[in-house]
């Protein structure tokens, strides 16, 4: 389980196709901390460390994360935001974020707002659950945000200068995907509602 608190961003290194799976070398600030088996998000995707050696570590995405996920598009030089899985004794302060990302969302505008920027994404509501609230929590590429506005199809998130700095979001532009993970408690309400 993870908050949607970004630690740090990892570089990717080197992406390696393997049949229908692929692995990526990446370079972290805890790297050195990191274990064989452990779970980390990457852009809110968890993945397993399967290797470590030096100042690299390498996790593998399957097919089925390729396809749900933007992952597939990272090449060598690309960054991504981490965060390891949550310690029971710590500080909760994000949303409850599983990993498991939805769906891909796309990103349609980024609006400087003089201190602040507001960006709008667009995606395909499959099912009941991939839905938001306004003022409700949503994981855009592992960060956990609060919508500013929700449609049927798309909402806004406003990000301050620190998230803006410090995560991956400063590199996002029109027409870009972002990993969506929706509220956890909202996907099981809906689908309750459907039973």
């Amino acid at each position: 389980m993870f908050t949607g608190i970004i630690e740090a961003q990892a570089e990717v290194l080197e992406v390696r196709e393997d049949q229908s799976n692929r692995h990526f070398t990446l370079r972290c600030p805890f790297t050195h901390e990191l274990k064989i088996d452990q779970s980390v998000a990457h852009n809110g995707v968890c993945l397993t460390v399967v290797a470590l050696e030096g100042d690299t570590y390498t996790v593998t995405a399957i097919a089925e994360t390729l396809s749900r996920t933007n992952l597939g598009q990272l090449t060598p030089g690309d960054t991504v935001n981490l965060e390891r899985c949550l310690l029971a004794n710590s500080r909760y302060d994000g949303h409850i974020v599983q990993g498991h990302v939805d769906q891909v969302g796309i990103c349609e505008s980024v609006t400087d707002q003089n201190g602040s920027w507001l960006f709008r994404f667009s995606y395909q509501p499959q099912s009941a659950g991939h839905m938001t609230v306004e003022k409700g929590s949503i994981c855009v590429n592992g960060i956990s945000l609060t919508v500013v506005e929700s449609g049927e199809d798309f909402f806004s998130v406003a990000i301050i200068p620190y998230t803006y700095e410090f995560t991956n979001l400063h590199a996002v532009k029109p027409g870009d995907q972002v990993n969506l993970e929706f509220d956890i408690i909202g996907k099981y309400v809906a689908r309750l509602l459907q039973k």
